[in-house]
């Protein structure tokens, strides 16, 4: 008689691009586990979302038109400031994310340092500024990810409709937010600024674009 053989439950693979309840283990193995651990991973409140869209050009044009603004902002204005693309921010066991992009901005954060580490928000402080470029995240940047933002106490938290060359921007204080026009964490700089190089964005150059920016922003 042949022995008697069991094969043992598979793990369910998590669903992508939508919030499923989870715990912070959870989460930690998920973003170890391919094909997630290529993708950007989102917790908060007992509840984690994985996202592996493909990021098509609009994604990557906006998101790098934006930095551009920001960055060249912060130099024509003396502002000490460092970016991260797509960097993970934790607050151990409580949130994390991995914003399109982010920046420390001021006189007194410290730098983190340059390894694989996720960046410690206990420590390091939340980015001053999140950005997140939305193609089909779009109403959840602006939903979950919003209460997500405002939990982790981020200065301001910008979001980008790829469609429309707009971008939704808010201020974050005491666990709220409210919508603005115009940043305080950079000082003076209009969104429809943002919005209009996104939009020259469709038909120039970078070389056109910023040479518009640098006389924009003089």
């Amino acid at each position: 008689m042949a022995p008697s053989t069991s094969t043992a439950p598979q793990a369910t693979a998590p669903p992508t691009d939508t919030w499923v309840k989870a715990t912070w283990a959870d989460f930690l193995a998920a973003l170890e586990t391919p094909p997630y651990n290529e993708g950007q991973g989102y917790f908060d409140n007992n509840y984690m979302r994985l996202e592996m869209a493909p990021l098509g050009g609009g994604h990557a044009r906006q998101n790098s038109v934006v930095m551009d603004v920001v960055s060249l902002f912060a130099m024509r204005h003396g502002l000490r400031m460092a970016k991260f693309i797509n960097g993970s921010f934790y607050k151990t066991g409580e949130r994390g994310c991995q914003p399109d992009a982010a920046f420390y901005i001021g006189p007194n954060f410290r730098l983190p340092p340059q390894d694989n580490a996720p960046i410690d928000v206990n420590v390091f402080g939340p980015p001053t500024l999140a950005i997140e470029i939305g193609g089909s995240s779009f109403k959840d940047d602006l939903g979950a990810k919003r209460l997500l933002y405002e939990r982790l106490g981020v200065g301001e938290y910008w979001v980008v409709n790829v469609a429309e060359q707009q971008v939704i921007a808010f201020a974050v204080a005491e666990g709220g937010s409210r919508q603005i026009q115009v940043s305080a964490v950079l000082p003076g700089l209009r969104l429809d600024l943002v919005e209009a190089a996104l939009s020259r964005s469709q038909t120039e150059d970078d070389t056109a674009l910023i040479r518009w920016l640098t006389e924009a922003l003089a």
